[in-house]
């Protein structure tokens, strides 16, 4: 056997009530940030690597500042030498209220809780409670499946969103091939637990197919998915009342991409600019 790609799985109704599912889910988002029928802004901070926690926190607050959602640590953002991830936390957090108390809107940052162990991404996750924020982040391929719903499950317990990044995904889905599409990765997340997901753009630099794409975030967003092999579905899917992920558009997007965007992602999106914010 020269290759093998795992394209699609259905996951039996008895099998899934088994899972937590996301934290909050899609409706619940949309009630503590108080933000509705509209999609959510985004931005991922850049440069992604050198500024000091002080200059990281003061990027995040013109953004958050200038009309913005949410901002965001970039996936290799974590603990460096020149930026401490309790550093970070602390001078983001005070951008987040500083832009909440001027804007009179509910403003969040993702908060990298990936950590080398497990016991330290709950030690991050716990931090950023204390501080009274309202989302946290993880890459839940490179940090695992059971780290992340170790996560999930702090996240519902405690009030906190969690934002999902897929770094690594495109070793395992990329090859047309062999590994896995990413649909099947979704519908793991979705068990595991998340309430925003990288979905790629249909535009920009992380273009996917337009059909496949809008496949697999009906997988992760509606409650009943039937089947349509024009668009990667494989098998009809019920979710028996799980709570439904966001998917986000991001990855060299800018405002001009936008009409494009909400007419194929709709409302219940996040649309997230780093470069097309910052430059």
């Amino acid at each position: 056997l020269r290759a093998l790609r795992l394209e699609d799985l259905r996951i039996p109704t008895s099998y899934s009530k088994t899972f937590q599912g996301p934290p909050h889910g899609i409706q619940v988002e949309r009630d503590k940030l108080n933000k509705y029928g509209r999609p959510l802004l985004g931005c991922t901070i850049k440069p992604k690597l050198g500024l000091s926690a002080k200059n990281y926190g003061r990027a995040v607050y013109e953004c958050l500042r200038g009309g913005l959602d949410f901002t965001k640590d970039d996936e290799n953002v974590n603990s460096q030498p020149f930026m401490r991830w309790r550093d970070r936390f602390v001078f983001c957090a005070e951008a987040i209220y500083k832009a909440q108390a001027e804007t009179g809107e509910i403003k969040g940052h993702y908060f990298n809780a990936t950590a080398g162990t497990c016991e330290e991404m709950m030690k991050r996750a716990i931090f950023a409670r204390e501080l009274g924020v309202p989302i946290v982040m993880h890459d839940y391929l490179t940090g695992g499946f059971t780290a992340n719903t170790s996560l999930a499950h702090y996240c519902r317990d405690n009030g906190l969103l969690l934002h999902i990044h897929r770094a690594m995904h495109a070793v395992i889905d990329r090859q047309k091939n062999h590994g896995m599409h990413f649909r099947v990765l979704a519908k793991a997340l979705r068990m595991s637990g998340g309430d925003h997901i990288h979905a790629g753009t249909v535009v920009g630099k992380l273009e996917g197919e337009r059909e496949m794409t809008l496949g697999f975030v009906d997988l992760l967003r509606d409650d009943f998915i039937e089947k349509d092999r024009s668009r990667g579905i494989f098998f009809t899917q019920d979710w028996v009342s799980m709570p439904g992920v966001i998917p986000v558009a991001s990855g060299g997007i800018h405002v001009w991409h936008m009409p494009a965007l909400t007419e194929i992602f709709g409302d219940d999106s996040v649309l997230q600019f780093g470069g097309g914010t910052l430059g």
